[in-house]
């Protein structure tokens, strides 16, 4: 009884206002341009998956589901530039409570060259929502929220189109980026107006990596979000790449949960897992989190083009 009324607490802290919802994805570094389309193409032509069961074991909990496909025009045209255009569509599913999100950005990024392994991205991306409620799961707390008590025991569905731009420094063993997603604050809607306006997010991502020798690589990776209705959000992580086939780190998102991270790196796929742990002090259910991650280069193999080219981020 007790885990079921702490559920439903952080079910009503997170939802009562679901514009105010955050995505929150420890493999992060994985997933650079759904966060900026800047970062668009930046490894190539590639599929990626993912899947993140939160808080593991109960019902109700937040489940996401994510895909993307992207393209490195240069792969469709002999003698193009490679990395300097390219497009990308990625796809969200994301389950919370009485909610049911579903989101699709399609995005476009062009490269600037600025020295030899050196260059400017600047990025563009369509972000269509649409949010479901189901009135039958509110909580009490969401029930008393009057925009949201008019579709108790009732369904609603809002649509929302809305815009995200960012540009990114880049370089073969570093990026530094910034995005503001959803700039129009979700001006453009139809459907049932069961949320506010969106606000805009800012997003600074930031990696590092370093081939140490043939056997022994590293790679770090930083994210900061600032949102005007909900605290800043940052996380980092720390990988260590053994032999081009096997990856071990860690992660941590400040004030909220510590991670471990592994994968397995194949010529055709790379498959990466995270098991999250909550802090104490973060307020949220003491059930632990699991990440799945497949990522699959559609024209190319995982295999160093060089000695010093690390192969993840």
């Amino acid at each position: 009884m007790k885990k079921i009324f702490i559920l439903a607490i952080t079910l009503a802290l997170s939802t009562s206002v679901f514009a105010q919802s955050r995505k929150y994805i420890s493999q992060f570094s994985h997933m650079q341009s759904y966060f900026n389309p800047a970062l668009t193409g930046y490894e190539g032509s590639n599929f990626r998956a993912l899947i993140r069961n939160q808080w593991a074991g109960f019902e109700g909990a937040p489940m996401t589901y994510f895909g993307s496909l992207e393209f490195d025009i240069a792969d469709f045209a002999k003698g193009s530039d490679p990395n300097k255009n390219a497009i990308g569509f990625n796809i969200l599913h994301d389950e919370f409570g009485a909610f049911i999100e579903t989101e699709m950005i399609a995005s476009y990024a062009s490269r600037i060259q600025i020295a030899e392994k050196t260059s400017l991205r600047l990025g563009m991306g369509v972000n269509y929502n649409n949010v479901r409620l189901d009135g039958n799961n509110l909580t009490t707390e969401q029930a008393n929220d009057p925009k949201i008590a008019q579709y108790l025991n009732g369904f609603a569905n809002m649509q929302v189109l809305d815009f995200n731009i960012g540009l990114a420094l880049t370089h073969p063993n570093y990026y530094i980026s910034y995005a503001i997603n959803h700039v129009n604050r979700g001006a453009i809607n139809s459907g049932d107006a069961f949320m506010e306006r969106k606000p805009r997010v800012g997003i600074v991502q930031a990696g590092y990596r370093n081939a140490l020798n043939e056997k022994l690589a590293i790679a770090t990776n930083f994210m900061y979000r600032s949102q005007e209705d909900l605290p800043d959000n940052v996380e980092f992580n720390f990988k260590v790449l053994m032999m081009d086939k096997f990856w071990l780190g860690a992660g941590h998102r400040i004030d909220y949960a510590n991670n471990f991270q592994l994968g397995v790196l194949l010529p055709v796929m790379r498959i990466g897992y995270v098991y999250e742990l909550p802090m104490n002090r973060s307020y949220l259910l003491p059930n632990t989190t699991h990440e799945f991650l497949a990522v699959i280069p559609l024209f190319k193999k995982n295999i160093r083009s060089d000695r010093k080219e690390v192969l993840i981020w």
